[in-house]
């Protein structure tokens, strides 16, 4: 959250909606994210930029990660 500038329900949103994954729990329950989350979270950031939904951003990004 303070490395992102993203609030921690953008954050909870994306996880929900499948665009980055936590990658373990706290034993208090906060989310912890790997190194990677940082520039998927990114590429998010530029294609919100460009107006895409997230719907499209999740679809562009799964496209990305198949190849």
């Amino acid at each position: 959250m303070q490395y992102t500038g993203l609030s921690r329900q953008t954050l909870h949103n994306y996880t929900l909606a499948g665009l980055i994954q936590e990658a373990r729990r706290t034993p208090s329950g906060h989310r912890l994210y790997d190194d990677a989350v940082f520039d998927r979270l990114e590429q998010i950031k530029i294609l919100q930029s460009k107006n895409y939904t997230l719907f499209q951003i999740k679809k562009i990004l799964e496209e990305r990660n198949a190849k």
